[in-house]
Parts: structure tokens; sequence; C-alpha cells
């Protein structure tokens, strides 16, 4: 069965192009208030204690590990650095308004003198000749090719893929090229997995223009495609040099994808930072009008925890893992009603709904953290329930292949004590799992 709230928003059009958005409306000025009420970052998380390196990713303006040349140039509209500790492959992530006007900023982070963009349909027209600038202004060395793949999750298998290869081989791209992902969460996955494979590995830039991509997938190197048994099972772990978030790209996002990021937001509060949970609570209705300083702050302190946990668990194995809460639930979704269906954010919405319910009836979390849960998603415009073409059996033959089974166990992310705590476990009573798939299915 699947909530009024839930078939009322997937019924809006998805079709709705970022240009149309950003003519009916423009990003509001951030209010006093809203300013007023962000807190300074803390952490509240199911982490053991941070390593004294990945606790600098938690400072208000976190400086990149590296050499001087990352930092941001004077005067810059850079408002934050935060930097992903990873050795000496560590890399900042810029964020502010304006960025994609200041050429050095991504001129320094490109390898070689070849470029090759990786953008799609929707976001090519918006930024494509912007960003080509950026690379090019006062750099006559660099010349730069681009591929434009179609839009949506349901293009990201191999058959697209190979067209980024194709466009990178017939333009003769050498090892000291440099790819740069430019769209939402698809292209990044895609260009950072080509990245990966052309000549064995070639550097990559992300530049996120979704509230999903730049809270959390283009941060960590996790790049992709999909199988048509399962979402993101063909990829490698792959880390960009610079991640660049231009928040003014936000203004052309459609109140649906704007929703769908939110829910990677929450994610983040609910597992490892109950104060950040509390701030969304009190201002939600800040980050669905756009207000700039409400967004700033959620997708730093989002990239702040992101930034966090990969510093400690690059490759996922073991407290990396906990950024899929919902997720588990949520990729059976998307898989089952066809990618592209439902967007990442919203059935990670309703995975997370279905996460909160099946700790409660373990009896890991009170049930004031389970409603908590559902009264913001449901303050997001998210869907709390699956599409009713998700039976107990669709979930449980979808999620038997999921990456997260280990020797035939099927391994989740559930809540477990006070808010913002949560465990990654296989160690937990199948009876609380099937209660909770009858719950939200009808058969």
């Amino acid at each position: 069965m699947a909530a009024a709230a839930s078939s009322s928003l997937l019924a809006a059009a998805s079709s709705s192009s970022r240009a149309a958005a950003v003519s009916a409306r423009r990003a509001p000025s951030a209010s006093p208030a809203a300013a007023a009420s962000l807190p300074s970052p803390s952490r509240a998380s199911c982490a053991p204690p941070l390593r004294a390196s990945a606790a600098r990713t938690l400072r208000s303006r976190v400086v990149a590990s590296a050499a001087p040349a990352m930092q941001p140039p004077p005067a810059s509209r850079v408002s934050t650095v935060v930097d992903v500790d990873l050795g000496d492959r560590s890399y900042p992530i810029y964020i502010g308004a304006g960025l994609l006007d200041e050429p050095d900023l991504l001129q320094r982070h490109v390898h070689g003198k070849r470029v090759l963009v990786v953008t799609n349909t929707t976001v090519a027209p918006l930024y494509l000749e912007k960003v080509t600038w950026a690379l090019t202004h006062n750099n006559p060395n660099v010349s730069v090719e681009s591929v434009i793949l179609p839009d949506g999750e349901k293009y990201k298998d191999m058959g697209t893929l190979m067209k980024v290869f194709d466009k990178a081989v017939e333009s003769r791209l050498d090892r000291r090229c440099t790819f740069v992902a430019l769209g939402g969460g698809v292209i990044g996955d895609m260009c950072g997995f080509a990245a990966a494979a052309f000549l064995r590995g070639v550097n990559f830039i992300q530049i996120p223009t979704t509230l999903m991509a730049q809270v959390d997938s283009s941060v960590g190197g996790k790049t992709g495609i999909n199988h048509p048994l399962g979402k993101n099972l063909i990829g490698a772990f792959y880390q960009p040099q610079c991640v660049l978030i231009d928040t003014e790209t936000l203004n052309t996002l459609p109140d649906r994808e704007l929703a769908s990021g939110i829910a990677e937001v929450v994610k983040y509060g609910l597992i490892r930072d109950a104060p950040f949970f509390e701030w969304q609570e009190k201002n939600m209705p800040a980050l669905l009008a756009r207000e700039p300083s409400a967004l700033a702050y959620a997708i730093k302190r989002s990239c702040e925890n992101k930034a966090e946990v990969v510093a400690q668990d690059e490759k996922e194995s073991g407290l990396r893992a906990t950024l899929n809460l919902g997720h588990t639930f949520g990729h059976a979704i998307e898989t089952g009603t066809g990618y592209g269906a439902w967007l990442h954010g919203e059935a990670v919405a309703a995975g997370t709904v279905m996460a909160a319910d099946m700790s409660h009836r373990l009896g890991w979390i009170d049930e004031s953290i389970k409603k908590r849960a559902i009264d913001i998603l449901e303050k997001a415009k998210l869907p709390i329930t699956p599409p009713e073409a998700m039976t107990v059996e669709k979930f449980k033959s979808i999620m038997a292949v999921d990456k997260k089974v280990a020797d035939g166990l099927l391994r989740l992310i559930l809540l477990k004590g006070p808010l913002g705590s949560c465990v990654f476990t296989g160690d937990y009573d199948r009876n609380a799992l099937d209660e909770t798939l009858r719950a939200f299915c009808d058969c």
C-alpha cells in the first residue's frame, strides 16, 4: 500500500526541465533568522572516536592537507573548503556561490592539456559553455571535448558508458587527460567509472549540479553503473582530484529533485549527527524555499560528515556502510519499479522509514525516533511508503543480490540507541524484517 502523499508526488511530471524551473523562481535571499539558527559543527555518531587526521574535517573551514596550491585564491567566492583526508590522495571539496565563474579554481586541478567534459542533455544547455570557458580562460594550451549523454537513471548502463569511451578514444585522449563530471549523481558515477577504467585510470573532477550529488554521491569516490538485476553492482572506488560545488546551480533544479537530495541530508542526522537532524527539523521550510544560507549549511555539514567517514573507511569495510541507511530497501524499489520511475532520494526516503520501522520492531529505538524520521521526510514532501508494485517477494528477491550481502547473509543499516546512532549488522531477528515487509506491502 502506498500513501496518498507518495502517489501525488510521483504523479508530478518528471520531465519538467531545470531551465523551466529557474524561470519560474529564483532562490530567495537568506533570512537573518535562518542564518542565526545554524549550529556550529558537532558530532553525534555511531562511529568510533575520530583519528586526529579525520577530525580536521569538522572545522568550519577545512583546509586541504596537501600543498598551498589547494587553497582558494584571494577574494574567492569559496565559502567553505572541506578536505577528504586520504593521505597522498586527499582532495578538497570547494563550496560556494558562483564558483563556475572562477577559472583558476578549476584549472589548478586539470592535469595535461586535454579535457573531456561528460554531461547530459539537461545540464549541457545550462552549464557546458560556462564550464568550457572556465577550463580554457587565459589557458590556450588546454583543449576541451565533450560528450552529452541522455538524462536519467535508466541510462546508467554499459551501453551509455561506452559512449564516453568512444568519445575518449576518437579524440585520442592520453593518460594525462582529465575527465570532468558535470551533472547529477548518474553523470558523476558514470564519468568516475569511465575515468577509473580508461587507460587504466585518468584524472577526473566532480562538478555536481544536483543537491543529491552535492551532499553525497560526488564525495568519496564511489563510481559505477547499474545492472538489470541490481543497482550499482558494477563499479569501482576511484577518487576525484576535487569536488567543485557551485550552489547557484541549484537555482535551476526542479522541486522534485531538490526534495530527493534532502533525503540524503536527513540520513546524516539520523545515523551520526543528532544536532544536524534537530537543525533540519527547524529549518526544513528554509531548505524547501532554497534560502541560500540554509542550503549552504546543509551541503557543508553533509560533506563534513561524508568526508569524516570516507577518511576512516574508504572502501566500505564497515563504517562507511552506515551511510546506506534506507538504501537496501530503496535500491530494491528503484530496481523493482524500473530505474528512473522513482528518484533515488524518493526510494531512499521510503526505505529509511522501513529501516526505522524495523529498528523499532527490534526494540532498538524509541517510537519517538521513528515518528520524527517519518515527520521530517513528510515535511520534505518525500514518500514514506513503497509503491504498490513492490511485494514482499519482490523486495526479498532483489535484496538477495544487494552489495551488502556477505556469505548469503543480508546485512542492514538499522537505527539503534539514541538519535544519531546506528549499526551495520546481519545479527537481527529475521521475523522483524518479515513483519516490516508485510506492514508496507499488500502481498
